[in-house]
């Protein structure tokens, strides 16, 4: 790794509440990587700088370094607010924010999240990412599922993004996992069948949600059920009722999951029980991606 002035072209940046990502970028192509546990939620705005300057100062040369970052950095408590664009509209636009910097080989652009006014919904972040999904796809017409804490269901048409829903389930599950009563019956095994009993459970019937929470519990107590029932069940209930909240969403739908890991694994298991046809696409290449398409509009604006 050097800080030569050619050693990176431009400086891609994924700056959650947690942590912050950072790709020292030639062209479209990532050659180094780098992070840090600095995320939005810890800093003070005057402290964005020097958490940055901490994680791409190698990558630095002389000269003025163009910086593209998505996600946190850019809300009401980030660095700087980057006002929402509001849907239906493309992804990713030149209405970029670009925060007072000290060092003069910083060029930081901060890319605005997405809002939808009825009913009321945001993004931060995603928006990148589903730019770097059409970016690889751009005949797409469909519904991306975006598992996570907080998963979006974004509806997708001539390349705007049309409508979007976001569902807290991933944060009810951890809430009820760790904090209330349930936190003494869910271990950390995992039950496939239990869970996809649940999933139909919850689509069949969400409004007795509350009721079959604490079920599990009692459970727990008279029967005694083996390791990772009541884990899985309670997931099971919570991507059930979303499922059939979203129906709307996915049914009969052209569907892709961009997610990653254990918990798009589980979405794709739920929706294909409904007999739902479902394509995958990683997430953290949709994320460069996006970020290259923000890029190449800024470079190429005049």
């Amino acid at each position: 790794m050097g800080s030569e002035k050619s050693y990176a072209d431009w400086i891609a940046i994924d700056w959650g509440t947690s942590n912050l990502r950072a790709w020292a970028m030639r062209g479209n192509k990532a050659v180094a990587d780098a992070g840090s546990d600095k995320g939005m939620g810890s800093l003070e705005p005057a402290a964005f700088e020097g958490a940055l300057l901490e994680v791409i100062e190698p990558w630095l040369g002389a000269g003025r370094m163009p910086v593209v970052a998505c996600g946190m950095v850019g809300a009401r408590q980030g660095w700087v607010e980057a006002p929402y664009a509001t849907v239906p509209c493309q992804p990713v636009s030149l209405n970029v924010v670009r925060p007072k910097v000290t060092d003069a080989r910083l060029d930081v652009a901060i890319l605005p999240g997405l809002c939808q006014t009825s009913p009321a919904d945001v993004m931060r972040g995603e928006e990148t990412q589903i730019a770097g999904y059409l970016a690889e796809v751009p005949d797409f017409d469909g519904v991306l599922c975006m598992p996570g804490t907080h998963t979006k269901w974004v509806q997708i048409s001539a390349g705007e993004v049309v409508s979007f829903r976001t569902y807290m389930t991933g944060e009810l599950f951890a809430l009820i996992s760790v904090q209330s009563v349930l936190r003494h019956s869910v271990d950390d095994a995992w039950d496939g069948d239990a869970f996809q009993t649940a999933v139909r459970d919850g689509m069949a019937d969400p409004q007795a949600l509350a009721g079959r929470f604490f079920s599990l519990r009692a459970e727990s107590l008279l029967a005694a059920p083996g390791p990772g029932v009541a884990r899985a069940r309670l997931s099971g209930l919570l991507i059930g009722s979303e499922l059939a909240a979203a129906k709307p969403y996915w049914l009969g739908q052209r569907i892709t999951l961009l997610g990653a890991g254990r918990l798009a694994g589980l979405y794709a298991d739920a929706l294909a029980a409904e007999g739902a046809m479902i394509d995958t696409a990683d997430v953290t290449s949709a994320t460069l991606r996006g970020l290259h398409a923000a890029y190449q509009l800024l470079k190429e604006a005049p």
